[in-house]
C-alpha cells in the first residue's frame, strides 16, 4: 500500500509581482502598490517604512539606469517568516550598480547609499540575459508572524 506523505510549509511565503514601465511614473506606482500590498500584512510601521524607501530607490534606478525602450521592469516582494525581500529585475544587466561617492553638490547619485542604509542585505544578480535582479533583505522583528 502506498503511504501519501503530506509536506507543510511551516513559514509561508507572501509574494507580490508586477511589471511596470520604467518611467518616473513606474517607479512612482512601484512605491505605492508595495506600500499598500505591504499595508495589508500589518507589518511594524518600521519595516513597512523602510520597505517604501527600498521599492522607491530601487524602482527609480531602474527607471533611470535600467531603461531600454520598450522594456519593462519587475518588481516582486517576498516575505517568508524572517525575511522580506524586495527585487527590482531590468533588462540592462550588463550595467551592474555599484555605489559611488556622490559630489556634496550632487542632486543624484545617493541611491545605493540609501538603500545600504535601509536594508540588512542587498546585493545584484544576474538572471537570463539580458537581465539583472538587485534586492534588498529587510529581517523581521523576532517574534513576527
Amino acid at each position: 500500500m502506498n503511504q501519501k506523505t503530506s509536506t507543510q510549509l511551516h513559514s509561508p511565503t507572501r509574494h507580490f509581482s508586477v511589471l511596470l514601465s520604467p518611467t518616473p511614473r513606474g517607479a512612482r506606482l512601484a512605491r505605492l502598490l508595495a506600500t499598500e500590498w505591504l499595508r495589508t500584512w500589518e507589518l511594524p510601521h518600521h519595516t513597512a517604512e523602510a520597505a517604501a524607501h527600498l521599492v522607491a530607490e530601487l524602482a527609480a534606478n531602474a527607471a533611470t539606469h535600467g531603461r531600454l525602450p520598450g522594456r519593462d521592469f519587475r518588481l516582486a516582494l517576498l516575505a517568508r517568516a524572517e525575511t522580506l525581500r524586495v527585487e527590482v529585475t531590468d533588462t540592462r544587466g550588463v550595467d551592474l550598480p555599484h555605489r559611488r561617492p556622490p559630489a556634496p553638490d550632487a542632486e543624484a547619485g545617493r541611491g545605493l547609499l540609501l538603500v545600504e542604509a535601509f536594508a540588512d542585505r542587498w546585493g545584484v544578480e544576474l538572471g537570463p540575459t539580458p537581465r539583472k535582479i538587485v534586492w534588498a533583505e529587510l529581517d523581521f522583528s523576532p517574534g513576527f508572524r
